[in-house]
Parts: C-alpha cells; sequence; structure tokens
C-alpha cells in the first residue's frame, strides 16, 4: 500500500481497526503487543481514556503504556521539527558539488603550471623549411 493510499484512510476506519484489534486481543487472552496495538493504546490514552482502566483491559502495566504515550508524542514532535524538503536543497547541493569540481580542477591546473614553469623552459623548435 502507497503513502497516498494509507493517507486516505478515514478516522472511522482506523477506530474500526484499532478496536478490532483489541477485541481479538481480549478475546483470547494476553496477546503480543504490535506496534499496531500500542498505537491504538496510545490513541485511546491521549483521547482521555483513563490509564489505569486501559491498564488493566490490554493487560499490560501503566508505566509501559506510560512510556508508549512518551516516545509517540516526542516522535511527533521530532517530526514537527523537522524542516520541509523543497527543490531548493537539492539544487544548492548540486552547485556546491559542482564548485567543488570546479574547485579541484582549477588547483589541478595551477600546480600542472607551476610544475611546467619551474622546470626547463619551452624548446624553441626550427621550422622546416
Amino acid at each position: 500500500m502507497g503513502k497516498d493510499q494509507s493517507n486516505s484512510v478515514s478516522s472511522s476506519d482506523a477506530r474500526a481497526k484499532a478496536s478490532s484489534i483489541e477485541a481479538s486481543a481480549s478475546a483470547g487472552g494476553f496477546k503480543r503487543m504490535t506496534s499496531a496495538r500500542k498505537q491504538s493504546a496510545v490513541l485511546r490514552l491521549l483521547r482521555g481514556e483513563p490509564l489505569d482502566m486501559l491498564s488493566r483491559e490490554l493487560q499490560v502495566t501503566a508505566a509501559d503504556l506510560s512510556e508508549w504515550r512518551d516516545k509517540f508524542l516526542a516522535a511527533g514532535e521530532a517530526s514537527l521539527k523537522a524542516r520541509p524538503r523543497d527543490g531548493r536543497e537539492a539544487e544548492v547541493n548540486r552547485l556546491k558539488s559542482k564548485v567543488g569540481g570546479l574547485t579541484m580542477d582549477n588547483e589541478l591546473l595551477i600546480e600542472r603550471i607551476s610544475r611546467m614553469e619551474t622546470a626547463r623552459p619551452f624548446v624553441q623548435r626550427r621550422s622546416k623549411a
């Protein structure tokens, strides 16, 4: 599934998926806490469900739930701090690379010229006439 398709999932679909995940977990007893189940639990916490009730229902410690919530919020905060990328950054990097290449070429040519000047001078050739 591509990014465009995953972004088009409505919030009601997400809630239905989360409730089905939780229902399967509570019906069969303790289940492995997948990232989807953790995300669902954190979203329920953020919507205002009490920590202790959710902890008992999902059979995880309140400390685990709090840790998941904190990590979830920290990741969200970090993504908001990141600068949006646009075409200018790529263009700047391309131009910096080009300037670096030209600078290196100039340095090599200067070195070559200095070697030629310190070596023997150009020999005058006689014309074939």
